[in-house]
């Protein structure tokens, strides 16, 4: 996967894909803070800006 591919909003699954993490890693990330999240229910969605920022270094 791509990130050009990548929707605009992602799911923790789509992050998983991305980065070819765990699903457990991947929670564990998003919970960090490192990078915006939003939840929505039970559903945690990440801003695809976010996580371009994030993978850049960028504050």
């Amino acid at each position: 996967m791509q990130y050009e591919d990548l929707k605009e909003v992602l799911t923790v699954k789509d992050i998983t894909l991305f980065l070819g993490i765990s699903r457990a890693k991947a929670y564990e990330l998003v919970h960090s803070g490192e990078f915006h999240t939003v939840k929505v229910g039970t559903r945690i969605l990440i801003p695809k800006k976010s996580i371009q920022k994030w993978l850049e270094g960028d504050d």
